[in-house]
Parts: C-alpha cells; sequence; structure tokens
C-alpha cells in the first residue's frame, strides 16, 4: 500500500476526512474488521487531542494543522499524527486509576490509556518544531 497522507485544519469539523482516509488505507491493505474499528477509535481519540490542545493560543491561525499518514510497514499498520502545536508528549501522561469511577477519576487521559493497551507499538518525538506521535497496530 503506498502511504496515504491528509492535512487538515486542526478542527472538530475535519475528523470525519481523516477517518475516512484511515479507513479507505485499512481496506485497501485487507485489515480485519474488528482491527479497522480499534485502529478509527485510537486514531479518532488522538486527532481529537491534537483538535482540542495542540493550538491553545490561536486554533484559527493557519499553522494550525494536523497531517495524518497511513501506511503498511512490514506486516503493521502504521499511523502517524504531526502537528506543529506546543510540544507535547502523550506518552509521558499517568495513567488514570481505572479502579476509581468516572466522577473520582477526573477528565482526561483515557484515550491514551486506551491507545496505549490497544496499539502494538506507540512513539513520540519532538522534531523540527513538530510532535510527531506513531502508533503501529500487527495486521495479523
Amino acid at each position: 500500500m503506498e502511504k496515504k497522507v491528509i492535512t487538515v485544519a486542526a478542527k472538530d469539523e475535519n475528523l470525519q476526512k481523516v477517518l475516512e482516509l484511515a479507513e479507505a488505507a485499512m481496506e485497501e491493505c485487507g485489515c480485519p474488521m474488528k482491527l479497522q474499528m480499534m485502529t478509527t477509535i485510537c486514531l479518532e481519540e488522538m486527532a481529537v487531542n491534537v483538535f482540542h490542545y495542540a493550538y491553545p493560543d490561536d486554533p484559527e491561525a493557519e499553522k494550525a494543522l494536523l497531517t495524518v499518514e497511513i501506511q503498511e510497514d512490514d506486516g503493521f499498520l502504521e499511523i502517524t499524527l504531526i502537528d506543529s502545536g506546543i510540544p507535547y508528549n502523550p506518552l509521558e501522561k499517568e495513567d488514570p486509576d481505572i479502579t476509581l469511577s468516572a466522577e473520582e477519576r477526573g477528565i482526561g487521559g483515557l484515550g491514551i490509556y486506551m491507545t496505549k493497551q490497544k496499539m502494538d507499538e506507540v512513539s513520540y518525538r519532538y522534531e523540527d518544531g513538530k510532535n510527531i506521535f506513531t502508533m503501529k497496530k500487527r495486521m495479523n
């Protein structure tokens, strides 16, 4: 599968475009439906985090963008999210205590926690003024 790439303004209304690209890419490379659904949820969680938190100073700025790259790499589905928002490594966020009730636990952290649990590999780096978050899932 050739790498699929989309760049959108970092706004909620562009989530569907990102998910449609991902779904088309996963169909093309023959991902099982269960894997597609799980991966779509993780991608949605991570994209929404960028949309809501990466550009707190000026969410309307022309540079407030999210780029998503999807490719098949040696038996893995690899999805990379790239933004030039504030530097933030979601992997450093402490995992939520899922034994607590929702009221006790507070808001935030479940999306990255779930992504770390469901994906085979997750990585983050900050390079050339960009947050680069990659998640990989074995396709078989």
